[in-house]
């Protein structure tokens, strides 16, 4: 008497298993046909997208030359002359995080070779001065205080050494790793490690020979996570110049292959290379004062807020980072104008920012990577950098459009790609509306990480970006808008 009702059941069970197969069918279909696009090559490592995200942050030019005034030091200086007795860390590291920088990088020794740490391989260091009865660290304190202020340590180490009897011999090579080795296991994480291409004589009148495979291989061992800076990276290059900012067109790929530290081809450094075998983005360093080293003459030659607002624009704000130097004085301390100026930069950038009217907008497209909301248009305008606009793989042209309910004012754009998935586009143009006719605002070409674009105020109810030209399907992370003007 069971058997109709079982023979029912396996009739519901085929056609149950028939549905499942025809949606798991469907379902895989979708999923291929709605696959992310595909990286474009090259792509960022985990650790540079790491620094991307990191900015902005200090230089710090301290040691003997604070003391003697010079830029270069000869690397004859008395240690007894590094005495800074009013030595604070905490009151840098407490600045900069006021300024909104997000980590600090310290010339742990420079071309004079003194070494602001204890260092076993050389006798031109804090331990042969009379700060802290010859049992200061700077490293320590400072790496100390950043962690408690919740910044970013680096080290600026240059190979060039005017002090060390080794400088010029094959032997130097294995003292400069194991200055490397001492700094990057003593001091907890260093997110960026400084290399200047410098390479003049030593005490014994003869240039060294460095062996940069070793260096790289000594970083990548001991801090796996830290960015290498020179002329050629290996994660991140010199933009070229020491005016603080990048080129409007500026690309995070370069052909490491053709550069070296100290090049004298820096020349494609500030633009990058477009279609460049290597991710090597831009850092942008540049002085508060004139010179790199503190001299109270120079007390009133700090540059303005104002002026590093500029400097903001033409480095943040055209994908690259920046890196600006705040010496310390003979105190120990960052001095008053330097200060000043930096939060009025914090004031003026705050100011500038506090309302991204783009999130209040509804954004719109026509091109929409099968209508699926992973990729859709609104991703633009919901402030996170990890969702992102993108066309099917066919179209490597498209827009975008922010609506208003009513007109705002604006003045200013932020662009960024979603550049985990590679650097693309090549022109764009910023269009606003108050009616039927678009005006245009701005124009550029490349975009990267981030792009601020300044325009004439305007009114408008409507504001399109239009991707004119991109070298795989446009990924846009984010298009936030700005009234700079009225705060």
């Amino acid at each position: 008497m069971g058997l109709p009702w079982r023979a029912g059941c396996n009739h519901l069970a085929r056609r149950g298993a028939v549905i499942f197969a025809l949606l798991t069918i469907v379902l895989m279909a979708q999923t291929t046909r709605l696959q992310p696009p595909p990286g474009l090559a090259p792509l960022p490592t985990k650790r540079q997208l790491a620094w991307h995200d990191r900015q902005f942050y200090a230089f710090c030019h301290f040691g003997p030359n604070t003391f003697t005034g010079n830029e270069w030091g000869h690397g004859t200086e008395d240690p007894a002359l590094f005495n800074p007795t009013e030595f604070d860390a905490r009151q840098w590291v407490r600045i900069f995080r006021q300024a909104g920088m997000t980590g600090v990088v310290i010339t742990a020794k420079h071309h004079d070779g003194f070494c602001l740490w204890p260092s076993k391989l050389s006798t031109h260091t804090v331990a042969q001065s009379p700060w802290r009865g010859g049992k200061g660290d700077v490293l320590k304190e400072l790496s100390d205080a950043c962690r408690a202020e919740g910044l970013k340590f680096g080290v600026y180490l240059s190979p060039w050494d005017r002090n060390h009897p080794a400088y010029g011999t094959p032997a130097y090579n294995q003292v400069f790793a194991g200055m490397l080795e001492e700094v990057l296991t003593r001091y907890g994480e260093v997110f960026e490690v400084w290399f200047d291409g410098a390479n003049g004589e030593g005490p014994n009148g003869k240039k060294q020979v460095y062996d940069w495979n070793l260096f790289i291989a000594t970083v990548r061992r001991l801090q796996p996570n830290a960015c290498m800076f020179s002329d050629s990276g290996p994660d991140v290059r010199w933009v070229g110049n020491e005016d603080g900012h990048s080129a409007e067109t500026c690309w995070s790929t370069l052909n490491r292959d053709q550069f070296y530290p100290g090049t004298s081809n820096s020349g494609p450094l500030t633009e990058g290379q477009e279609g460049g075998a290597d991710w090597i983005p831009a850092e942008c360093d540049v002085s508060i004062r004139p010179g790199w080293f503190y001299r109270s003459s120079e007390d009133g030659k700090v540059k303005s807020g104002h002026e590093l607002v500029e400097l903001w624009y033409r480095s943040v704000g055209q994908n690259a980072n920046l890196i600006l130097n705040v010496p310390p004085d003979p105190r120990g301390l960052i001095a008053e104008p330097d200060r000043k100026s930096l939060l009025e930069l914090r004031a003026e950038l705050d100011r500038s920012f506090r309302t991204d009217l783009a999130r209040k907008a509804k954004a719109q497209s026509v091109l929409w990577r099968g209508r699926d909301r992973r990729f859709a248009p609104a991703n633009v305008s919901d402030g996170r950098s990890t969702t992102y606009w993108a066309t099917d793989d066919q179209d490597h042209a498209g827009t975008v459009v922010l609506e208003w309910s009513k007109a705002v004012m604006a003045d200013c754009c932020v662009l960024q790609e979603a550049i985990s998935l590679g650097q693309r586009v090549r022109k764009f143009s910023i269009r606003g509306s108050s009616g039927n006719h678009w005006d245009l605002l701005a124009e550029g070409t490349t975009i990267g990480y981030r792009r601020m674009i300044r325009f004439p105020r305007a009114s408008v109810s409507s504001l399109r970006l239009d991707i004119e030209d991109s070298r795989a399907c446009p990924c846009i992370a984010n298009l936030e808008v700005y009234d700079r003007l009225g705060g």
